[in-house]
């Protein structure tokens, strides 16, 4: 699919579906692509991009067809870039080498986006976020890449996998949590909070509605952000784990993209 046009009463979009090669994994992955109308590759300003990182069971056009995010590329003059994540958790797996999503995510897709695409090529110029399984795996990207992404949101994200260890394909990714809690320990993100600088310079925004099996979770990575001493902006509001919740969500998480584009170019 390619060079499909789209438009509302106020904003019109161009969408794109393709196959980008992964050199860590050796096969093509299929990403989505929305850029402003208008977009220019000689424009005299870049663009930022935003990564938007699907949940589980999803794919690469879940944030277009159900998250209906195609207007705000044009309403921010921004790029949004959405890979078939595949139920990896976004890690590379240390138990299936054929899963290196965190590697295809945070360095394959970033350079061949850059090399493709009018963009500023600087973390200031780049935002990731993700629903659920994408809420961790933005946040285990941006983390560990913090050289690569300059803001990160989370929405109704399984920001704690250890307490669901029979749920959602991640045993095997991980292997079961009787085989290998070392690993249930070291793959998820409440265990990573130490690594987030305390001077703001990542960007956070994380919410999730009340109603949410991960609402429990979410409340103690704000706690443990706070306890840090972490700058970041957390949200709980009436909500399940549902697209009504992510759809209402994303715009307040892409205005604090928005904002913090603003700020820093």
């Amino acid at each position: 699919m390619a060079g499909l046009v789209f438009s509302t009463s106020a904003w019109a979009f161009n969408y794109e579906a393709l196959g980008v090669h992964s050199p860590a994994m050796n096969k093509e992955v299929m990403v989505s692509i929305i850029t402003p109308e208008g977009y220019s590759p000689t424009a005299a300003e870049p663009y930022d991009v935003v990564y938007l990182l699907h949940g589980h069971s999803g794919n690469n056009e879940s944030w277009h067809k159900l998250g209906h995010v195609g207007p705000y590329a044009d309403q921010y003059g921004i790029i949004i870039v959405c890979p078939d994540g595949s139920n990896s958790w976004y890690w590379d797996s240390p138990v299936d080498p054929t899963f290196r999503y965190e590697t295809f995510v945070a360095e394959e897709l970033v350079a061949w986006v850059d090399a493709t695409y009018r963009t500023r090529a600087d973390r200031t110029g780049r935002a990731i976020a993700g629903l659920s399984m994408g809420g961790h795996g933005a946040l285990w990207l941006a983390i560990r890449h913090q050289e690569t992404f300059g803001a990160v949101g989370s929405t109704s994200g399984g920001v704690d996998i250890r307490p669901f260890p029979k749920s959602w394909n991640m045993s095997e990714r991980l292997g079961t949590i009787e085989e290998n809690p070392h690993y249930w320990e070291q793959y998820t993100v409440t265990n990573i909070v130490e690594q987030i600088p305390t001077d703001g310079s990542l960007a956070m925004i994380v919410d999730c509605g009340v109603d949410d099996f991960f609402y429990g979770v979410n409340c103690e990575l704000h706690e443990k952000l706070l306890a840090r001493g972490v700058p970041h902006d957390f949200y709980t509001r009436p909500g399940k784990h549902n697209w009504p919740y992510w759809t209402n969500s994303i715009k307040f998480q892409l205005l604090f993209f928005d904002n913090y584009f603003k700020q820093n170019n």
